[in-house]
């Protein structure tokens, strides 16, 4: 039963919250969680720092329910705005932006959805080397401005514009439209088109979508050190199955076509080409004047990294199966490439973010796996002890390396090597931190259990530190010397998470306890809420303030004891832990997840284990499903949103690096799926699914939810038409999570 002060009760549990309760602040939670998507607004992020270290680049929205992102400076120990989309007239005003968002080039949008992107206005930028001259798409319109002072400049473009990037030495902007790839001189506004698409299938300077959704490449084009040259991806997805996604809330749309690879179909053919960029005349769309990049793309399928430094371009390619990964150097005069390095695994090679790289002697920066530490490696040689498990490098800049690793999975912080000093730990205390860093000058940033953090650090005397700690209006400046604050506008969740943080089984896994507020243990008992992730590539059960850390304790404020675990397959815990799962996506990870939940009510008797729910998106929501599939006698309720629930319907390097080619290994399939099962279900299931979603496809929902209907299996499903993988609309995030809450309360309520 749910009482009138909003709590929730059933017989024989706890006793009804306090009186207090009524008017607690949780009420208010969803609509801010929503509104501050996520609490993401106001929070400045990435962060970009100049060669000579007196630059820092950064991009920040407004305030907490502002969503116009703006671009900004923090130099001399003083912030200022460089680019403000509202003052421009590009985006409306905050509350107004989303009419923006309908003039933005489909292939903008796309990238968008990759990269997550909750916030309009500047949500990304490009610098030339010095930092002097930054540029930005708005509204597809390409937008100028220069760091050392005058306005912000529109430039004309031939189209709506993707991914600027100014040229290393600051004269020109490459960009991408239709499928082009361009050069625009900033001197006399010259247009010149480098690549033509042979056809309509076929992309100059953008990832394929396995790229961007399932490497961590963004990107697809990268300049020359010296101006000169381009070093340009060539997609053709002509041999690519296309989904169709309709939107059955406007039937006068057309569908949209996405060129989707799932497991076992044909990927996109992906090619690099050097193009030089001309003094004058244009570049002939034959590609005569091209050097095309030779290596061997029957067995490296997946072009996994690229860059140029200035010893020449360099870049990962990958085997079908992702065994091995190849680093590769290119000759930019023939495109003739030589083998630097060759990783292999027998399960998969994991692609480490900011690897390959090469410090300024030539040095390779590599990954290194051994069963129990992921470490870095710098020309040969192994710099990490064992445990710190290295997550990504963040710069290199000359013999120095720039990393974030975890002693401890719960956490990961900034560290620097470099020959003459060894290892140095720059961040501090708990939380989850990366880096930006040049010329003696390095940004820290990131969360920890209070919030946001981010402090600017200079070797030099006259440049000054600046500290953030905190959001919010109400946050005091902290300050260091001569420091300057760069100001968090985020807004304080009307939630404070209280977690527990726990071991708990012969695993030790690592966990994080929400409780009400106003519970007092032995005064009842609570029913309990599994909160997992529990996937690949994602933790939850950290020493940080996250977004989904306050969402687990609005439902803990809501009656529940809510439980977050991270079991085998997440990261920060070895190569061996991460490939657990390798062949079975499905059986450790659901074990785990009883695990974490009956040593937890080992040592709580106040988690009472007749009333167990469980929630989760995405891998999460495949979980949940399996949950109540499976072990119906532990969990008696579940949500799942955004379930996977057949892997062969999942693209093809995220899904093949799991469980192998479908053809090869069907068993593996068939164990990781939810479909074929669903004759199982015995407890109350929610299914929620977003209509637009081009990553876990309508499908996954429709067609399992057709198998169980036919197996007369009662469920509820909730369609959110014209929502993605991850729903924007600030409404649906604010009602889902009180419809989430009512549905699990119903259901313990009849268990």
């Amino acid at each position: 039963m749910t009482p009138a002060d909003g709590s929730f009760r059933s017989p024989g549990a706890a006793p009804e919250a306090p009186a207090a309760f009524a008017d607690h602040s949780s009420a208010a939670f969803p609509g801010q969680y929503a509104r501050t998507r996520r609490f993401s607004l106001g929070v400045p992020r990435q962060f970009g720092v100049s060669p000579d270290g007196r630059r820092v680049l950064f991009v920040r929205t407004g305030g907490g329910s502002d969503p116009v992102g703006r671009l900004w400076v923090y130099e001399g120990g003083v912030e200022r705005v460089l680019i403000d989309p509202v003052a421009l007239g590009t985006s409306p005003a905050a509350g107004t932006a989303k009419a923006a968002e309908g003039r933005l080039p489909e292939a903008e949008r796309v990238r968008r959805e990759r990269a997550r992107e909750y916030s309009t206005g500047v949500v990304a930028y490009a610098a030339d080397a010095a930092a002097r001259v930054v540029a930005c798409a708005l509204s597809g319109a390409l937008w100028v401005v220069r760091t050392d002072g005058g306005a912000p400049v529109r430039v004309p473009a031939a189209g709506p514009v993707v991914d600027p990037r100014p040229s290393p030495d600051g004269r020109l902007v490459a960009y991408v439209t239709g499928g082009s790839l361009h050069v625009i001189a900033l001197e006399d506004g010259r247009d010149r088109q480098l690549a033509t698409p042979e056809g309509p299938d076929v992309t100059y300077g953008l990832p394929e979508y396995v790229a961007a959704e399932s490497m961590g490449r963004s990107r697809g084009y990268w300049w020359a050190p010296d101006s000169r040259h381009l070093l340009v991806a060539r997609v053709d997805t002509s041999g690519v199955e296309r989904r169709y996604l309709s939107d059955p809330a406007h039937p006068e749309r057309p569908p949209r076509a996405v060129a989707y690879p799932s497991a076992g179909t044909a990927n996109a053919e992906v090619s690099l080409h050097i193009l030089p960029v001309a003094a004058s005349g244009p570049v002939a769309a034959s590609g005569q004047r091209r050097v095309d990049v030779a290596w061997d793309r029957a067995t490296y399928t997946y072009l996994v990294s690229a860059g140029w430094d200035n010893h020449g371009p360099l870049i990962g390619v990958q085997t079908r199966d992702q065994r091995t990964l190849r680093t590769l150097a290119v000759d930019p005069g023939t495109g003739a490439t030589r083998t630097l390095h060759e990783r292999t695994d027998p399960a998969w090679t994991e692609i480490v973010p900011g690897t390959p790289a090469r410090t300024a002697s030539g040095a390779l920066v590599l990954p290194e796996d051994t069963p129990g530490t992921r470490h870095l490696n710098v020309g040969g040689t192994t710099v990490t002890p064992p445990g710190l498990q290295v997550r990504e490098v963040v710069a290199v800049e000359g013999e120095q390396v720039w990393f974030t690793a975890g002693e401890e999975p719960t956490a990961v912080h900034v560290w620097r090597w470099a020959p003459a000093d060894g290892l140095t730990r720059l961040s501090e205390g708990p939380g989850l931190f990366t880096a930006a860093a040049g010329g003696g000058t390095v940004v820290l940033s990131g969360l920890t259990p209070e919030g946001p953090v981010a402090s600017v650090r200079s070797s030099g005397p006259d440049r000054p530190v600046a500290c953030v700690r905190g959001s919010g209006p109400d946050t005091a400046d902290v300050t260091i010397g001569t420091a300057r604050t760069i100001a968090s506008l985020g807004e304080n969740p009307v939630v404070t998470p209280r977690p527990e943080h726990l071991l708990l089984g012969r695993r030790e896994l690592r966990a994080a306890l929400y409780l009400p507020s106003w519970y007092e243990p032995g005064t009842g008992t609570l029913p309990v809420l599994l909160s997992p992730y529990g996937g690949p590539g994602i933790q939850l059960a950290v020493r940080a303030r996250t977004w989904f850390a306050c969402v687990a304790q609005w439902f803990a404020e809501e009656g529940f004891a809510v439980l977050v675990a991270d079991g085998r397959g997440t990261p920060g815990r070895g190569p061996a832990w991460e490939k657990a799962v390798h062949g079975d996506q499905l059986t450790p990870a659901l074990e785990d997840q009883t695990d974490a939940l009956h040593a937890a009510a080992a040592r709580f008797a106040y988690l009472d284990l007749s009333r167990v729910a469980i929630r989760g998106w995405s891998f999460g929501g495949f979980l949940a499903a399996a949950a109540v599939l499976h072990r119906p006698d532990v969990f008696h309720a579940a949500v799942a949103g955004a379930a996977p629930t057949d892997q062969r319907l999942y693209d093809t390097h995220w899904k093949e690096r799991y469980l192998g080619h479908p053809r090869e290994t069907p068993d593996h399939y068939a164990r990781s799926s939810l479909v074929g099962h669903g004759h199982l279900l015995r407890r109350p299931l929610l299914l929620v699914q977003g209509l637009a979603d081009d990553n876990v496809a309508p499908a996954h929902t429709l067609r399992f939810s057709a198998e169980l209907l036919a197996a007369g299996r009662p469920h509820s499903v909730l369609p959110l038409p014209g929502a993605g993988h991850a729903p924007a609309d600030p409404a649906v995030n604010e009602n889902l999570l009180r419809f989430e809450r009512d549905f699990l309360r119903s259901a313990l309520d009849k268990n």
